[in-house]
């Protein structure tokens, strides 16, 4: 498949000496949802900073559709709608102003009707005289998005667009994403939440201290995501566990009072039902169990610790 975003051995290294990136390789296919998953100062940002020209990179090279984004900056820029994380908007402006202004920048004739229906997809024409300062958060967001749209680009990047927003807001963006991947659009997301990641993107790749760690499609990671932990309080200490339960490959805590059940989410038969039988005709009775599954965080420890 074409790739509409091409990233080669990009790297970016501050002033200050810090080292944001190292050595990126990635290749964005046109038409695709892609998912940036990473823990606070990975490198997400950086990274769109620079693909949509914003930042420059000290190492390597970037193409969007086509065009080098630091030699052919406008016609790369031209291409590109980025939804910050930051709202930065114009409080004394009012939405059909603001969104109009935005699509003037990038050269492009005036289309009310364009606008106006960018502003119905998004929930905000019964706001478009409404000036900014009077917005909620979540309004000011959609703006932000409408914003991005007004050029009719064809690679969209939403950076973290649902922190901070009600679940409303949140469900009406995942439509808007899917519509807007419908007619095309190349849509690239960073986020810290994976069910976002989940409900929306083809491909995920993570990131972690500037180096992208792997890039898979989104059922071959849910798989590896799809683990949680059984855990069954005792109602007396264990010295061992039982020869009957060895299939289970349980973990026994140091005191005894803890059992843990390790299981895939994915699978037909989690084998609960059964290892609840055993544990009573081995005579093992429990007071309390809970159910966990690991945080990103720890997705994302466990895929550093695992890399040479």
């Amino acid at each position: 498949m074409q790739s509409v975003i091409s990233v080669q051995q990009l790297s970016k290294t501050y002033a200050s000496g810090f080292q944001a990136l190292r050595h990126i390789d990635l290749e964005i296919r046109k038409g695709e949802i892609f998912a940036l998953l990473g823990p606070n100062g990975a490198g997400k940002t950086t990274l769109i900073s620079i693909i949509c020209g914003i930042v420059n990179p000290s190492e390597g090279k970037v193409l969007a559709d086509g065009h080098d984004v630091v030699r052919e900056y406008r016609a790369a820029r031209s291409k590109i709608g980025l939804v910050p994380q930051e709202l930065t908007t114009d409080a004394f402006e009012t939405v059909w102003n603001t969104v109009s202004f935005s699509r003037g920048l990038f050269g492009k004739p005036a289309n009310p009707a364009y606008i106006e229906k960018v502003l119905k997809d998004l929930s905000l024409w019964n706001k478009k005289d409404s000036r900014l300062r009077t917005l909620s958060g979540g309004m000011k967001r959609r703006v932000m998005i409408a914003k991005a749209l007004s050029h009719e680009p064809q690679i969209l990047f939403l950076d973290e667009p649902t922190a901070g927003v009600d679940v409303e807001l949140r469900r009406d963006m995942w439509e808007m994403v899917r519509s807007l991947r419908e007619t095309g659009v190349t849509i690239i997301l960073t986020t810290h939440y994976i069910e976002e990641a989940e409900e929306m993107a083809d491909r995920i790749g993570v990131i972690s201290k500037g180096e992208l760690i792997l890039v898979e499609d989104k059922a071959e990671l849910m798989n590896k995501l799809g683990r949680k932990q059984l855990t069954l309080h005792l109602q007396r200490p264990l010295q061992g566990v039982p020869p009957s339960l060895s299939d289970y490959a349980l973990e026994l805590s140091p005191d005894g009072n803890e059992l843990v059940y390790t299981f895939d989410t994915q699978g037909d038969r989690t084998g609960i039902d059964v290892l609840l039988r055993k544990l009573g005709e081995a005579g093992i009775d429990f007071k309390d169990l809970q159910t966990s599954q690991s945080s990103l965080e720890d997705i994302f420890v466990s895929l550093v610790s695992e890399r040479p």
